[in-house]
């Protein structure tokens, strides 16, 4: 939970209506995010590290921190494994 992830620099995360679209700019891959993906990456900003994102997104989904905890690292695993997010330098 002490990570630090950022966006890709080949991806462009545009918020559209009450969800958002990620387009990953050198293969045109264009994805949807679903409400937790949304509120992951709205809250990453390359500095706080995953704990501080959860408390954040469980303050906004009133959920305990523990439970995304447990369901945080999928969604990771998935965003890096398809170039979406970086760690932070």
């Amino acid at each position: 939970m002490d990570a630090v992830y950022r966006l890709g620099d080949e991806v462009s995360f545009e918020p559209v209506g009450e969800g958002a679209v990620i387009l990953l700019l050198g293969s045109g891959q264009l994805y949807s995010c679903n409400d937790t993906s949304l509120a992951f990456l709205r809250h990453l900003d390359g500095v706080r590290d995953v704990e501080a994102v959860a408390h954040r997104m469980a303050d906004e989904f009133e959920v305990d921190v523990a439970t995304l905890a447990d369901d945080l690292p999928e969604l990771i695993a998935g965003l890096v494994a398809e170039g979406i997010i970086v760690h932070a330098a």
